[in-house]
């Protein structure tokens, strides 16, 4: 009998605010159903960042933090690595994001400098998010974020400085991030029934990788007709991106469904 090795699994990095229990929930589970369709594997490695309190101060040191994270997940020779916490780019200037990144992108090209592994491709979900919304195409947005007021504010300046117009938002006013991870994902279900989507091409129904919403995505995009995106998937997709992989990922909305079933979109994108 001749046994044939299975292709070696992508290792993806992820630095997670440490009070965070979705990333690490939602992500893998993403990639799972990615892996049901195609074959493709994918091992997880985490550093995480003291992070309790959603504040302006905590979110600015957060990202101090994470230049340090980035070499100790390139030491575990990752692939690619995620930076998931996306209210805190745009924390201190609506353009921190790019700033953000290309810090995290010089950290790993420093720490993989002399090594055989080359720097791993860098995601972070405040990009992805804004990603994810050109791909579609969409170019007016409603949002639901679970932070305060001013820093979703803070959030759609950000986008919209990307050239995507948010004409509403909610916000759930949690300023403790392991409250956030414990949000009833059935409130959320009601709360995108009764935001105002006129004019709106797409809803973006956690802007936050720790609010949970992947176990109803699906259901809230067949039943509003508009594209339904979240930090979490918008990540997923810029990740596979990254690495050179179709998504083809099955009850998680439009974004990550395979090329072939693009036609069928929902109708206020369509054609």
């Amino acid at each position: 009998m001749t046994f044939r090795s299975a292709a070696p699994a992508r290792r993806i990095g992820m630095i997670v605010p440490s009070s965070s229990t979705t990333m690490e929930t939602e992500i893998p589970e993403l990639l799972r159903r990615q892996s049901l369709q195609t074959g493709d594997r994918f091992t997880f490695h985490s550093a995480r960042l003291r992070l309790r309190q959603v504040t302006p101060e905590a979110l600015l040191a957060m990202n101090e933090l994470a230049i340090g994270a980035v070499a100790s997940l390139c030491d575990a020779e990752v692939e690619a690595l995620m930076y998931a916490c996306l209210v805190s780019a745009p924390i201190g200037a609506a353009s921190n994001a790019p700033a953000i990144e290309a810090r995290l992108v010089e950290a790993a090209r420093r720490a993989a400098a002399g090594s055989a592994t080359p720097p791993p491709a860098i995601v972070s979900s405040a990009a992805a998010l804004v990603a994810a919304l050109h791909s579609l195409g969409a170019e007016r947005i409603a949002l639901v974020a679970p932070c305060r007021k001013e820093l979703t504010a803070q959030i759609a300046a950000a986008i919209a400085g990307q050239g995507i117009e948010v004409v509403q938002t909610h916000s759930h006013g949690l300023v403790d991030n392991a409250a956030i991870g414990r949000l009833d994902t059935e409130e959320l279900l009601a709360i995108a029934g009764e935001i105002d989507l006129a004019g709106a091409d797409a809803l973006v129904l956690s802007a936050c990788m720790q609010m949970p919403s992947l176990d109803i995505l699906d259901d809230v995009e067949q039943a509003l007709g508009l594209p339904v995106i979240s930090a979490a998937t918008a990540s997923t997709h810029l990740l596979l991106e990254r690495l050179g992989i179709e998504p083809r990922i099955e009850r998680a909305g439009w974004l990550l469904r395979s090329r072939r079933q693009h036609a069928t979109r929902p109708q206020a994108l369509a054609a």
